[in-house]
């Protein structure tokens, strides 16, 4: 990967999450208390914010730092896609699991004695 490849995933990741947030260049920039001329720069990678700046615009969007290095191809599509897999797989696994247990006693009274 290259710096400027890099530079790119950073700006894209920061915009992305700032739309992700539905605010606005001026109100995400408002949040930061820096410039929205240097947000637009930022945006466009006509400008590159240091370590510290990093920093402080993950924990204006609410992420992780690394966050913002991600490549937005390994990045979830969407939060509420991982939610709706998540619930199918969770209702499988109880549903599962409830059919174990139901055939368990239904395997033990067929087992116990008569009087």
């Amino acid at each position: 990967m290259t710096e400027s490849e890099l530079r790119n995933i950073v700006r894209t990741n920061i915009k992305r999450y700032r739309n992700y947030r539905k605010w606005t260049q001026t109100e995400f920039a408002e949040r930061l208390d820096i410039s929205i001329n240097f947000l637009s720069d930022v945006e466009n990678g006509k400008r590159w914010i240091s370590p510290a700046s990093m920093v402080k615009f993950a924990s204006v969007l609410e992420i992780e730092p690394y966050e913002l290095f991600k490549p937005a191809d390994i990045s979830p599509p969407s939060v509420s896609a991982l939610f709706y897999k998540y619930n199918d797989e969770v209702v499988q696994a109880v549903s599962d699991s409830l059919k174990q247990v139901y055939n368990y006693y239904q395997n033990q009274i067929e087992a116990e004695p008569e009087n």
